[in-house]
């Protein structure tokens, strides 16, 4: 079978900029017929994802691997510089532009192919909103599979998709610019409207990984997040999750802390301290503990919760973790216990540290939600 020829280059870029999806208009654009799109599709080269909207990438999304991520992606608008009105701390940019690994970046992409499949569909019009913007802006703690949705005016008169969601604009809703020579520029929803958008219809321990995310980043200060729990009142699916606002802190350094912290916090026991230094002899620091407990004025129990590093067999990672375990052993009254994504998905870590504390601080009492 004859293929058709090479696209143009600007094309490729915008593809590449887009997570590998392209517009019916976008081709036209570019001079890419019906029927030479038609060719790339029966070639097995390209995947219709939606009407109007492919997919240049041939893997199909659920089968990819970080090899198939495209290349040159528009970047998270938090690893860009804002602006001197929003420019944030250094502990919040190397937050930012913290190591990802292959995973993660995988699931990135997936979030952010989300947002432009919305984006796309729609049209120029369109804005990325909820969980989508989240995506587009850099935020972490959403789930790894996001559904597509986006906001623009007129949305009661249009048609709907079953596979992209269509919202209608908030009374309010403020928007930042989002893009690059690329793409244009397009609208996506603040971080304040997305995060009132998007917590109130997440599981807690993603709600509340949000929120520590967008404090981390300094996408919004605690102002910005209390008008972000204005915004989210009335919503669906708010009236259970008011509590995570309460307990979002940015010193929550990924995804895996939240979620741990979450469980603790169903359980009754919330962290008394998050990132505790450990100090050995002569006040030397040997680390600093994820989460820990205060056991009654005799000691702590400090939870360490291990990211792709040691999950994902870096030996490096693994025997830093564990000569740092040897260390706080040595330390009088600290007592250590390690966690991974395998402990949170069995919803095991607040039980384990609620176990431990019945035990070594048997006059703790018990906080209810």
């Amino acid at each position: 079978m004859r293929l058709p020829t090479e696209l143009p280059t600007t094309l490729l870029a915008l593809a590449a900029a887009q997570e590998g999806l392209l517009s019916t208009q976008q081709c036209e654009r570019q001079g890419v017929s019906r029927s030479r799109r038609a060719g790339w599709l029966r070639s097995g080269r390209w995947q219709v994802v939606t009407r109007g909207v492919v997919d240049t990438v041939p893997v199909a999304p659920r089968r990819r691997t970080p090899a198939e991520v495209p290349r040159d992606a528009l970047p998270p608008s938090v690893r860009t510089d804002l602006g001197a009105a929003t420019r944030r701390s250094v502990r919040a940019t190397t937050a930012a532009h913290r190591d990802r690994s292959p995973r993660d970046l995988l699931f990135d992409h997936l979030r952010r192919r989300a947002a432009w499949v919305a984006l796309l569909a729609y049209g120029p019009e369109s804005m990325a909103v909820g969980q989508c913007a989240l995506a587009l802006l850099g935020v972490e703690g959403l789930p790894p599979v996001i559904r597509p949705e986006a906001a623009m005016p007129g949305a009661s008169k249009r048609a709907h998709r079953p596979d992209v969601l269509l919202r209608q604009f908030d009374d309010g809703l403020t928007t930042v610019d989002w893009g690059d020579r690329r793409t244009g520029t397009r609208q996506i929803a603040s971080p304040e409207w997305a995060i009132a958008q998007a917590v109130p219809e997440l599981p807690p321990d993603h709600g509340l990984a949000v929120l520590d995310s967008v404090l981390r980043l300094e996408l919004v200060t605690r102002a910005g997040a209390a008008r972000a729990h204005d915004h989210a009142r009335g919503r669906r699916g708010v009236a259970l999750r008011h509590e995570l606002w309460h307990h979002a802190d940015p010193r929550a350094e990924s995804w895996l802390e939240s979620a741990g912290r979450w469980q603790c916090i169903e359980e009754g026991v919330p962290p008394d301290v998050l990132q505790l230094p450990v100090e050995g002899p002569g006040g030397r620091l040997l680390g600093v503990g994820d989460m820990a407990w205060d056991l009654d004025g005799r000691g702590w129990l400090v939870a360490e919760m291990d990211g792709y590093n040691w999950h994902e067999g870096e030996q490096r990672a693994e025997r830093r973790d564990r000569d740092r375990d040897n260390a706080f052993a040595g330390v009088p009254g600290v007592h250590v216990l390690r966690f991974d994504a395998r402990h949170v998905k069995a919803r095991t870590v607040g039980r384990q540290v609620r176990g431990f504390l019945a035990w070594a601080a048997p006059n703790r009492r018990l906080r209810t939600l």
